[in-house]
């Protein structure tokens, strides 16, 4: 069914659809039946529940960032089983991203190029939403139970970066910003500087530039009530010698994780012509070609570390066999998102039932 309501959607602009798709899925949700019926169909059965940096994950599939940057459809997200969502990358301030078209399907390597450049509304107008959200949650919870107001299982990480005007110098006040306005609202926090999007973000993953960033940011949580784990997201062409930077960081100042991997500049050993390539340009490319590179640095950091760093994988997973591979090679959790639009609304609750059966 779902293959042929997408080889309709494909030939329509990807960013277009994107919108049109998750707004038509949020009216429906509006109306509480079709919602429970989503939800039924949906949702993951038994009991998938995984804990890892002191969260009690509902299950391990999560929604990769830029997905739902903004943070407008989580309660739909919830209704299709995600176990969490890591919304953004949220910006200080709003920003447009690069011009139009920027994001590309290419259907014979089951892959995505994508150059969005952190289009977001900002932290503020995202933090305000999420409050919102959160609001909403308890008051329906309360209708429904009777009970003192309860927390979302739906858990939220909040994907955070620098606006594209931030001089590097000055980025650690970007994710500082964004770390103090979302703290409350968020369960853990990915630094995200390894987006190929922005022109010197990638910069930023160099040892010094990040401990600049990192420090910083465990400063502050330290000062808080209630700490959030931090983790840090890095991409796939990292070096060997790169990521032992990143390991020997995340030890000394005591990360909480690893998010493995961004998308990758690389454009070898792929299916689509040369010349759509050329035609299509610069962007991160995510999907089944990322696969391979995104497991390996997985299994890398994993073995490096005795298994003292949690990883969330990304990268190529399009099905249970998929994330199972992943989460042999290290990984605690799982995230999709161009394997969510080439295999539907069922990803969760294929991947979850094939991982409960193999545990």
């Amino acid at each position: 069914m779902y293959k042929i309501l997408r080889s309709f959607l494909f030939l329509f602009d990807p960013e277009r659809v994107h919108y049109f798709s998750m707004n038509v899925l949020k009216l429906a949700c509006r109306i509480p039946f079709i919602k429970s019926i989503i939800s039924s169909c949906y949702k993951p059965g038994g009991n998938n529940q995984y804990s890892v940096f002191n969260i009690q994950f509902p299950n391990k599939v999560g929604l990769a960032a830029g997905f739902d940057k903004n943070a407008k459809y989580l309660d739909e997200l919830a209704a299709l089983g995600f176990g969490f969502v890591e919304i953004g990358t949220v910006t200080p301030k709003p920003q447009a991203g690069n011009d139009k078209p920027r994001l590309f399907r290419l259907p014979k390597d089951k892959a995505l190029i994508n150059r969005m450049g952190f289009n977001n509304d900002g932290v503020d107008i995202v933090a305000a939403r999420l409050k919102e959200w959160r609001r909403k949650f308890e008051v329906r919870s309360m209708r429904t139970s009777n009970l003192k107001p309860q927390t979302p299982h739906l858990i939220i990480g909040g994907n955070i970066g620098k606006n594209k005007i931030t001089p590097n110098e000055d980025a650690w006040k970007d994710y500082e910003i964004c770390f103090n306005s979302l703290h409350d609202l968020v369960d853990y926090f990915v630094v995200n500087v390894s987006s190929p999007n922005t022109p010197g973000l990638r910069e930023l993953q160099e040892k010094d530039s990040l401990r600049k960033i990192l420090t910083n940011l465990q400063s502050l949580n330290t000062g808080k009530q209630n700490p959030k784990p931090i983790l840090l997201k890095i991409a796939p062409d990292l070096s060997n010698e790169q990521v032992d930077d990143v390991i020997a960081l995340s030890l000394e100042i005591k990360l909480d994780g690893l998010v493995a991997s961004n998308t990758t500049i690389s454009r070898e050993q792929l299916q689509t012509s040369n010349k759509k390539i050329q035609s299509i340009g610069a962007g991160g490319l995510s999907g089944l070609p990322v696969k391979k590179r995104s497991t390996e640095i997985v299994h890398y950091i994993h073995q490096k570390t005795n298994g003292q760093i949690p990883i969330i994988a990304s990268g190529g997973i399009f099905t249970g066999e998929d994330a199972k591979e992943k989460i042999t090679a290290g990984a605690s959790l799982v995230q999709v998102w161009t394997g969510f639009i080439y295999e539907g609304p069922a990803i969760v609750k294929n991947i979850s039932t094939y991982l409960a059966a193999h545990r």
